[in-house]
């Protein structure tokens, strides 16, 4: 059976969604005959302007509420208008994965890009953040409109790879220039290091990059600063060692933690602090269910909590 492609456009008002969509639509290398459903929800400052492109394929619907954007509708839409592919201009303060938890089978989401307006980003990021969040967490590209030669493009650069790594970054300027972000995103610590020494501040990052390429930390030895789960189900010479890590807000707080085999006649005790020096191995343990990073503890010293003890990206 043939999935229906879903072009998925988030944003905050005013961020360009509309703009790119027409353009999109006036494009004849995509605007060329498939019978396109389009699913307006939010009302921006700009109007579509269908004289400017052959609409007889393009079929327009509006949802004002949430409530109403279920698997029912897509599906009902999709049929009354016989669509060949979707494009979803989605409402800004509505949270993405309500959006993908109602994708119905059948449909799939073929691209994601999110656009910004640089002049409003960082008050958004300040007072909005899981907002912000929740639309940088999965699309392909990240589309800063309005930019000026006076945005700080490296502080840009910071908000959206801690939430996404991979996503590509554009900044489109108010004269019509476009530049591609290639920034590289040097660790905060030298991994070729005898002693890799992470420091309190950058726990966050060195537990994300462990967990997306794990392979290169394999027989890495670390110094790290954390603090100790434990509990009666772990055998004696076992612990957990980690961090509560936040990405956008107290709501999203885990407990990023890796198991570690302590040394001979170590006492340790539930949440106690402790500076330790690790072997690294990426291994098979069953408490894992398979591999996962496995510290074999060379050094344990008990430690006051740091400054600052929940990890965070910035």
């Amino acid at each position: 059976m043939k999935q229906i492609p879903i072009y998925l456009f988030t944003g905050f008002i005013e961020a360009g969604k509309t703009q790119f969509i027409q353009g999109t639509l006036e494009d004849v290398r995509f605007n060329d005959g498939e019978r396109t459903l389009l699913l307006l929800c939010e009302e921006g400052v700009e109007e579509y302007d269908f004289s400017s492109f052959s609409s007889e394929n393009v079929f327009i619907e509006t949802v004002e509420n949430q409530e109403e954007l279920t698997p029912k509708l897509i599906t009902t839409l999709s049929k009354k208008h016989k669509a060949e592919r979707i494009l979803i201009e989605y409402n800004g303060m509505w949270n993405i994965d309500d959006l993908f938890s109602i994708i119905p089978r059948g449909f799939v989401i073929a691209q994601e890009m999110c656009f910004m307006n640089a002049e409003t980003f960082l008050n958004y990021n300040n007072n909005m953040r899981s907002l912000v969040v929740d639309k940088l967490k999965s699309p392909e590209v990240v589309i800063f409109n309005r930019t000026t030669d006076t945005i700080d493009k490296m502080l840009f650069h910071k908000i959206v790879r801690g939430v996404n790594r991979r996503v590509n970054i554009v900044f489109e300027y108010t004269d019509g220039r476009v530049e591609y972000d290639e920034i590289e995103d040097p660790l905060p610590y030298d991994l070729d290091a005898d002693i890799v020494v992470i420091k309190d501040e950058d726990f966050a990052e060195f537990y994300r990059d462990m967990n997306e390429d794990i392979d290169k930390y394999d027989g890495k030895t670390l110094m790290f600063k954390g603090i100790c789960a434990h509990n009666e189900t772990l055998p004696q010479n076992l612990c957990l060692i980690g961090r509560h890590i936040m990405t956008c807000c107290e709501d999203d707080i885990a407990y990023g933690g890796m198991l570690m085999v302590l040394p001979g006649g170590a006492m340790v005790q539930n949440r106690d602090w402790l500076m330790v020096t690790v072997k690294l191995k990426h291994e098979y343990h069953k408490l894992y269910e398979g591999k996962g990073p496995v510290l074999y503890a060379e050094q344990i010293v008990h430690s006051p909590a740091p400054v600052q003890p929940l990890a965070t990206f910035y």
